[in-house]
């Protein structure tokens, strides 16, 4: 089995973040499809004090998924040559002409713009 790929702890100790047990359970799928998620780029994980992470933001608590868009702008980010470290910090920067984070848009319905500018971060 191959290990799951995670970025460093680049985020702001304020953001929330959950164990993968605690995603497994939100999402409720097992924790192997939460790894899988993970191992196929559809889902970043940090590694905060040795444990795997993911952000509270990723998740769409009203319907018990992730919030939709980010496994698309995730794979074109990977696809784009993005590490993890660059795809957790480019979601999570403010952006005056978004407005917000992109990961705000994206949990804003606003999935189009955020996955044309991740396109449009490729060349």
């Amino acid at each position: 089995m191959s290990s799951i790929p995670a970025a460093a702890d680049v985020l702001d100790s304020s953001v929330e973040v959950l164990p993968l047990p605690d995603v497994a359970e939100r999402l409720r799928q097992p924790i192997t499809r939460v790894h899988q998620a993970l191992r196929d780029h559809h889902l970043i994980a940090i590694r905060r004090k040795g444990v795997l992470m993911v952000p509270a933001a990723f998740l769409d608590e009203t319907e018990g998924t992730l919030v939709k868009g980010l496994s698309g702008t995730i794979t074109v980010l990977n696809d784009s040559g993005f590490s993890p470290d660059e795809m957790i910090t480019w979601l999570f920067t403010a952006d005056e002409s978004l407005p917000g984070t992109p990961i705000d848009a994206l949990r804003g319905d606003r999935g189009r713009e955020v996955k044309r500018r991740a396109q449009a971060l490729a060349f």
